[in-house]
């Protein structure tokens, strides 16, 4: 947990104390009314950074704007920042948050596929490769245990519908009375709408109590059943990335494995 260094609040023309925000990995912290975290890669910090700024909201979202140094670089000592913005995000309202990553992703549908997608190396660009079988399911004897059915349940999908998506809305979509949802923490991927629609399903179903009739609502998304398979194989290969067997405790494995039945299955989770 660092805290943003003086030079770096005096880069964005910011001054006095900052305060660290809940969620954002606690890396995530407010001076005044802008929000500022630690750089993963530059490259798409940037990339980021100038699509957002130009972004036009439309009546189903908000975004951070991204708030530039002084002198005029979106990045400050390893630093990036963005507008503060009204709300609070809320995990029990999937079915908002998916509408308005609809909203979102429709905005954005027409961008080039950025060039740091080949560069970024991090376990959840791992887990991604791994779930559209771009690189080899290789893990522990538990990880496999958990991950094997939906593998085999992995068929073709409409390789034209890949685009920029935000891979992590669920946790990363703010609610305020009064106003469009706000998009936040841009987790870029190019993959087809639907699939980051399945993520946000996906960790709704595992980790917040979600209802199966869940899965049901937003099957009518194009190839619904494949994308949940995927999100489920890209959720389960990220914990195993980042943290290796010991992540998979009894209490962990129940809270993957109904879900596992639900897709690969039809039927309903079990409790």
């Amino acid at each position: 947990m660092d805290f943003p260094p003086e030079r770096v609040l005096a880069a964005f023309g910011l001054s006095g104390d900052a305060d660290l925000l809940p969620g954002g990995q606690g890396e995530t912290w407010r001076a005044g009314d802008v929000v500022l975290k630690p750089v993963g890669l530059a490259a798409e910090a940037e990339w980021r950074a100038e699509v957002l700024a130009g972004l036009p909201e439309g009546p189903g979202f908000r975004v951070a704007r991204p708030v530039r140094t002084i002198d005029g670089w979106w990045i400050a000592d390893g630093w990036e920042a963005s507008a503060l913005l009204e709300g609070a995000t809320d995990t029990g309202r999937p079915d908002d948050v998916l509408t308005a990553g609809a909203a979102f992703h429709e905005a954005v549908a027409g961008l080039p596929r950025p060039a740091f997608l080949d560069e970024r190396d991090d376990p959840w660009t791992y887990a991604d490769q791994v779930a559209w079988d771009e690189r080899p399911v290789e893990g522990s004897t538990a990880y496999r245990e958990v991950v094997e059915r939906l593998v085999r349940a992995r068929g073709p999908v409409d390789p034209t519908a890949a685009q920029a998506v935000h891979g992590d809305l669920l946790g990363n979509v703010m609610f305020a009375p009064g106003l469009p949802p706000a998009i936040i923490d841009w987790a870029v991927y190019w993959r087809p709408p639907a699939w980051a629609a399945a993520v946000a399903v996906v960790d709704a179903l595992c980790w917040y109590d979600a209802k199966p009739e869940l899965v049901t609502r937003w099957s009518h998304l194009p190839d619904w059943d494949q994308m949940l398979v995927r999100a489920l194989i890209y959720r389960i290969t990220t914990d195993e990335a980042a943290a290796g067997e010991s992540v998979w405790t009894p209490r962990h494995r129940a809270a993957y494995e109904p879900v596992v039945d639900l897709v690969t299955s039809g039927g309903g989770l079990r409790r």
